[in-house]
């Protein structure tokens, strides 16, 4: 099986994350995996973040459409 793992960098996740929830919704037949890292310690959470998506089809069309908003990188294997 085909895997892609796209990294997408979000400067501000508050702002950010309901557009990139949009996109992702629909998606979601195609990411296997997600994974979102940001800092974060007792009473700290920052502004900043990184998703992490398995995707397993219409890798081409994802991709596209959050490189038009966001920073992104890509990892075929």
């Amino acid at each position: 099986m085909k895997h892609t793992i796209i990294g997408i960098e979000l400067k501000n996740r508050q702002n950010e994350a309901s557009a990139l929830q949009d996109i992702l919704t629909r998606y979601g037949c195609s990411i296997k995996t997600r994974i979102g890292l940001h800092d974060a310690a007792e009473g700290v959470c920052s502004a900043g973040g990184i998703i992490l998506l398995d995707v397993i089809s219409k890798e081409e069309e994802l991709v596209k459409e959050l490189s038009a908003k966001f920073i992104v990188q890509t990892m075929r294997f």
